[in-house]
């Protein structure tokens, strides 16, 4: 769980670098979307993870 988490983490990181930094200013409100998706996902996995370890 813990590695999709680190994954969601790097694919929101991703997201947000095309999407904020003007390279693709027209698809920057589905980046902004994406980003904030993924880290929610990202967030979710790494506390079942935890969950799951105890």
């Amino acid at each position: 769980m813990l590695y999709y988490a680190v994954v969601f983490f790097v694919i929101a990181l991703v997201a947000a670098l095309f999407g904020f930094g003007g390279i693709a200013s027209g698809a920057a409100s589905i980046a902004q979307v994406l980003f904030f998706l993924f880290i929610v996902i990202a967030v979710i996995s790494l506390v079942m993870g935890l969950v799951r370890r105890k």
